[in-house]
């Protein structure tokens, strides 16, 4: 098959609404995976600068919640805000996946190109598939202090040392171990399972994010074993990333947000009949005694 990437193609093309076509799955290897992280650095390593500015608010965000939301008290709720990322990844590597979409043609993508990706006409899908995410890694937070809460109490530790004895030596702590990493795991999988290759395709074909959702299900469903790699090799790599204080993040969330964008363009076969973009309708200019109603372009100017 003539094209630049990889794998078993062995797939069944399924019918969608309208005669077009659903994307065609791709059954991948586990060397796909290592070629989808090597494209990936090659990409970062293209643009550093621009990835590094895209993802610093990971490390600072990590950082302010860990200081100055509840002090030590918070210490129960670093790995799950570190395991958290992982949920909010796939939305926040936007921005990544376009600087890899420009260089695939060749082009040299810069950091606006990056922000560009709000201009796109599924972004609005985009965003709504992010606030999914969002609500379940507050879910997921609000669950692993629950949990933390049954097991010791609402007593917080006096430091790091202190809650690192109460959690690797006391049954407790073992038992927070064992169940924690169990919940973050279906958390983990939920993510995995609805936005695996979704973004992508929401950008590369505009698609909505409830065949995105599908589409990522049911890549899932034809490649267990390289899908549950790849969910064990983002989440090591997301806890590498933590060390030290966060600032790892700034190398592996740049790193996967680009490998992402190869890993989907391993697995779904490309778009022989894209579809082309509507023209931008052109925006009239308004007077600024016209605000606020020039927030609401809707309205008729009759006011009806």
């Amino acid at each position: 098959m003539a094209t630049p990437y990889h794998g078993n193609v062995t797939s069944v093309t399924q019918s969608g609404q309208g005669g077009a076509s659903a994307p065609v799955i791709r059954t991948i290897g586990l060397s796909d995976l290592y070629q989808a992280l090597r494209l990936g650095w090659k990409d970062f390593m293209a643009v550093p600068s621009h990835a590094i500015i895209l993802c610093v608010i990971y490390p600072v965000l990590g950082l302010v919640l860990a200081r100055t939301v509840l002090g030590y008290s918070v210490l129960p709720l670093l790995f799950p805000l570190a395991a958290g990322f992982a949920l909010l990844g796939p939305f926040a590597a936007l921005g990544l996946y376009e600087l890899s979409r420009r260089r695939e043609r060749g082009e040299e993508p810069s950091a606006w190109d990056a922000i560009d990706v709000l201009r796109s006409p599924s972004f609005g899908a985009m965003l709504g598939l992010g606030v999914l995410l969002l609500a379940l890694f507050v879910t997921w937070v609000a669950t692993a202090q629950a949990i933390y809460v049954a097991t010791f109490g609402y007593q917080t530790a006096a430091g790091i040392p202190d809650f690192a004895w109460r959690v690797l030596t006391t049954p407790q702590g073992w038992w927070l171990i064992v169940v924690g990493c169990g919940v973050g795991f279906l958390f983990a999988l939920v993510a995995l399972g609805i936005s695996v290759v979704s973004f992508p395709m929401m950008l590369d074909r505009h698609a909505s994010a409830g065949e995105a959702m599908v589409t990522s299900l049911r890549t899932i469903a034809r490649n267990p074993v390289p899908m549950a790699a790849w969910g064990l090799i983002v989440a090591v790599l997301l806890m590498v990333g933590t060390l030290p204080f966060f600032l790892g993040l700034a190398v592996v969330i740049p790193l996967l947000g680009h490998a992402t964008w190869h890993l989907y363009r391993e697995v779904i076969e490309p778009d022989l009949n894209p579809q082309p973009l509507p023209p931008r309708a052109p925006r009239e200019r308004r007077p600024a005694a016209d605000f606020p109603a020039n927030l609401f372009p809707w309205q008729r100017k009759d006011g009806a």
